[in-house]
């Protein structure tokens, strides 16, 4: 569970600044495209980066808390009806990918489902849903190691492929409440604070919501962020916090989603705290603990709009804004070669 990832060299910072600000226009007016520039730029250590074979991984999970439909709307059964989505292309992320001309991967890090003749798939189960963390730990401490080290191999096979930027996404009911009790471990936000809608609670059962949450969290006390992991989180989420360290000891961009990857990079921050060098944060979710955790990990998003969806559909939607980031640093005109007078400020 150690994983060397480096602190990002700053060696470059002022060089690809000097960059950014002799394009044609005035310092800082492409505001965060310019932010995103240096960090990619600072990344890869070049003056001139280039994103190949752009990727997003979507990782989908039963939890065992969704069998009593206490905490959901939506019964266990739709995490496998939209992983049988994915696979036909007729999802959101689909749709986005497509358009964008991302790779997309999809994974069963544990579904209460066999998946037959599906060559689509990555099968890479821990078993049929986490245990209800309402009686007992969601999982065992081996099975969350395990996890882990399944979406570091895919990360890495990933990586190999030629893959230098990379998002996850996620589908699996009522993993939102896995992400608000995670959430409050890592942040110390009291856990009604952290619990949202998800799929759509609403007014009294947002009330059951909370109180069973809060009771759940109440019955633990985890000694560690792998702990903690294996306590409130879904195998899905154990994945995702496996493959954010992996890619950041890569040293591959990173494109974070909402607020159930955020609260897996809550985990992988806490095991390791340099992998925030390697991320870009895509768009800030309407589910009410993400812009907590956002202002907690102290970063700000490319977008902002009033999406909850999950499966990586945020990364997927702002991910042409990062390439018209590296686009500008590395085609746009400087004053020199544009013959453009420069500012005497």
């Amino acid at each position: 569970m150690n994983f060397n990832i480096k602190i990002l060299s700053n060696s470059l910072e002022s060089a690809i600044q000097h960059k950014i600000n002799m394009k044609t226009k005035p310092v800082s007016s492409l505001g965060i495209l310019e932010a995103t520039a240096l960090k990619i730029g600072l990344i890869q250590h070049t003056k001139t980066p280039i994103l190949t074979k752009p990727t997003i991984i979507v990782f989908a999970g039963d939890h065992g808390i969704a069998i009593r439909g206490e905490v959901n709307p939506y019964p266990q059964i739709v995490t496998q009806q939209m992983v049988h989505n994915f696979l036909r292309g007729g999802a959101a992320i689909n749709s986005f990918c497509t358009q964008n001309k991302i790779d997309l991967k999809i994974v069963d890090a544990g579904v209460n489902h066999d998946f037959e003749n599906k060559e689509e798939l990555i099968d890479c189960k821990i078993d049929y849903g986490t245990k209800n963390y309402q009686e007992e730990p969601a999982m065992s401490m081996d099975q969350c190691k395990t996890a882990i080290e399944k979406g570091v191999k895919i990360v890495t096979e990933t990586k190999e492929n030629g893959c230098n930027i990379i998002g996850f996404g996620e589908m699996g009911i009522s993993n939102s409440s896995a992400a608000s009790l995670l959430m409050s471990y890592f942040t110390k936000i009291p856990i009604e604070e952290c619990v949202g809608a998800g799929t759509g609670v609403q007014m009294q059962a947002m009330k059951v919501k909370k109180r069973i949450l809060s009771e759940v969290f109440k019955k633990y006390n985890p000694s560690s962020p792998l702990e903690a992991l294996a306590t409130f989180g879904g195998f899905e989420i154990a994945m995702i916090t496996g493959a954010i360290l992996r890619a950041a000891e890569l040293q591959m961009t990173i494109m974070i989603d909402g607020y159930i990857v955020t609260a897996a990079l809550l985990v992988a921050n806490a095991m390791n705290e340099n992998v925030l060098d390697y991320c870009v944060f895509s768009h800030t979710s309407e589910e009410q603990g993400h812009p907590k955790m956002l202002a907690f990990l102290e970063k700000k998003t490319l977008l902002s709009l009033e999406m909850r969806l999950g499966e990586g559909t945020g990364v997927a939607v702002a991910y042409p804004i990062i390439e018209a980031a590296i686009a500008f640093l590395n085609n746009m005109a400087s004053f020199e070669e544009a013959g453009v007078s420069e500012s005497d400020d």
